[in-house]
């Protein structure tokens, strides 16, 4: 259990190590499809282990487990929740843009700077959606349709940015700016989210892949258990509607305060 597997594209794991990340992967595909933040448990255990012995190569083996349960869960939401295709992929496309542009400059920014910002963000959205219990119990537009469209490629193309620097929170933040700002109830967003995150990894993926930082053993085996939980986690958000994921939803962002304030703390 303990003895490295020589197997190709999986960075001489051992077969308990690579049990651990499937679980991981599982869990955060299900967390995920439901509200977004999967990150915050898929990405750490990559990193606990450090697969390829840099980062960049958790980074970007990430991106393809993720995007395989993004997938999985963007077409269970569209066979159960209405889904506004046209500004969803018109938002998909600049997210992927942005998703692109943050991959690249991943090694350039400063990372505390960024964490920090985010700690912040995070925040101030768990306590507005907590002393707004209506928040996203239906579908409120808030703009006429020009606007709205506006409002979600601007928000698309920052939050794709931040995710392709691979940041955590990504789906918690689609979701809360269409539930916060466009007026979508919590389900529709989780629906549309998975559309974009699609699409911001990608975008991310556009780099990593032809820079030959994926361990596509190890990547294609996480991808199939977030896959699972992915289907699991959109099929339980659809039955049980937006008010469970509200709550979902702050849970995993408490769970991201933490997780970032730790990190900061400690200075990684």
């Amino acid at each position: 259990m303990l003895d490295a597997l020589n197997w190709p594209g999986f960075a001489e794991l051992s077969l308990a190590g690579l049990l651990f990340l499937c679980c991981a992967a599982f869990l955060a595909g299900a967390v995920d499809a439901i509200v977004g933040g999967g990150g915050l448990i898929q990405l750490p255990a990559m990193l606990l282990l450090l697969p390829g012995g840099e980062v960049i190569y958790s980074l970007a083996t990430n991106k393809v487990a993720a995007i395989a349960g993004t997938a999985a869960a963007a077409r269970t939401y569209a066979k159960r929740t209405p889904i506004d295709w046209q500004a969803a992929l018109s938002m998909a496309i600049v997210a992927l843009l942005g998703s692109l542009g943050g991959a690249v400059l991943a090694d350039a920014l400063p990372s505390q700077v960024l964490n920090v910002i985010v700690l912040v963000a995070l925040a101030v959205v768990g306590i507005y959606t907590w002393r707004k219990p209506e928040l996203g119990s239906s579908d409120a537009p808030r703009f006429e349709r020009r606007a709205q469209l506006l409002v979600m490629l601007a928000g698309g193309a920052l939050i794709g940015f931040w995710d392709g620097i691979a940041g955590p929170g990504t789906g918690s933040f689609l979701v809360f700016l269409l539930v916060g700002l466009v007026g979508f109830a919590f389900v529709t967003a989780s629906a549309t989210a998975k559309v974009v995150n699609v699409a911001t990894n990608i975008g991310a993926l556009a780099f990593f892949i032809p820079a030959g930082k994926v361990l596509w053993g190890l990547a294609l085996v996480m991808a199939a258990s977030n896959m699972a939980g992915s289907v699991l986690g959109a099929m339980v958000a659809a039955k049980r509607g937006s008010g469970f994921v509200r709550r979902v939803f702050l849970t995993v962002v408490v769970g991201l305060v933490i997780s970032l304030g730790w990190k900061l703390a400690a200075g990684m």
